[in-house]
């Protein structure tokens, strides 16, 4: 398969809030659009409730992009790890391949008759999301299918591929917004990759038992699951916590149609490292770790209000 050339939006050079594309879902179809970004949206509020709190605090046309955004990333990970992944990879990777060339081509094209392929494609060309982001993505999204441990290099470049570069494709819908001038995509960048790292590894610990029991997966090297202990579990945190501070600084500089929005799912995954600090690291291995939804409800109000005061 090949990547195409697409075009950019002015934001890869260095970022600044330069007129450039503008968020505008202006498209060939209307009626067509408008189901494929509905579709869209079922998927994040059928997957995943804390995403779907924070999604909903991102101000419109912000929050129907970075729905169209996480939908074709759910989708992907629903083949690597859904039926088809985990019972015949040979498939998987068949299907996964499908995917990717039908997203080439609806960054093309701008058309898909895959609603969700659709729906990224009217966000991708809109804000200039291209192969930069899209090749590494699905490189990690394949890497699943073959890789059942990490050294430190692989993860590194698994968990860019597969989490900060969603970060990143996110930021450029930020920075396109109506109220984002004067706000950096190149000065940004960091931070949004440090969140998705956190993010994605607070998920590993989360999901420890079920990666190695299920899918016979261990993502963090040199970590045996049978064994973990305290010690090492907080080594893990330290590592995930310094991301979130990194982040944090960053959330705080994004414009207001997409500041509280970070800051609640920055705030929910920080809450999910507190908590798993306080679990021993032998019930890891046993339980899932979650937030209820009293606690989840507080830190969204927390960041809706830390989120209108800059």
């Amino acid at each position: 398969m090949s990547a195409p050339p697409l075009p950019g939006n002015g934001h890869e050079a260095d970022g600044a809030a330069r007129p450039g594309p503008s968020l505008r879902l202006v498209t060939s179809d209307p009626v067509y659009d408008a189901v494929a970004q509905r579709a869209a949206a079922a998927v994040i509020d059928g997957y995943s409730t804390s995403f779907g709190w924070a999604c909903r605090l991102l101000r419109e046309p912000v929050r129907t992009h970075v729905r169209n955004i996480y939908a074709l990333v759910r989708l992907a990970d629903e083949v690597v790890d859904g039926r088809a992944g985990s019972g015949d990879p040979s498939h998987a990777g068949a299907v996964l391949t499908a995917l990717e060339e039908d997203t080439y081509e609806a960054l093309r094209d701008g058309r898909s008759t895959n609603l969700v392929v659709h729906a990224f494609a009217i966000t991708a060309r809109a804000v200039g999301i291209g192969p930069e982001l899209l090749v590494p993505f699905f490189a990690s999204m394949r890497t699943d299918l073959t890789v059942t441990a990490h050294d430190a290099r692989s993860l590194d470049a698994y968990v860019y591929g597969s989490a900060e570069v969603v970060g990143l494709m996110c930021l450029k819908v930020f920075v396109a917004a109506p109220d984002a001038r004067g706000v950096s995509y190149s000065r940004l960048s960091p931070g949004a990759r440090r969140l998705g790292a956190a993010f994605q590894k607070v998920n590993f610990l989360r999901d420890l038992a079920d990666d190695h029991d299920r899918l016979g997966r261990t993502y963090f090297p040199d970590v045996d699951v049978e064994r973990l202990d305290d010690a090492r579990r907080d080594e893990l945190l330290d590592d995930i916590d310094a991301d979130l501070a990194a982040a944090a600084r960053a959330a705080a500089q994004l414009p207001p149609s997409s500041r509280s929005a970070v800051l609640a799912a920055h705030g929910l995954f920080a809450e999910l490292s507190a908590r798993l600090r306080r679990t021993p690291a032998a019930e890891l291995r046993r339980r899932r770790v979650r937030v209820p939804g009293p606690r989840k409800a507080a830190v969204v109000a927390r960041a809706v209000v830390r989120g209108g005061r800059r």
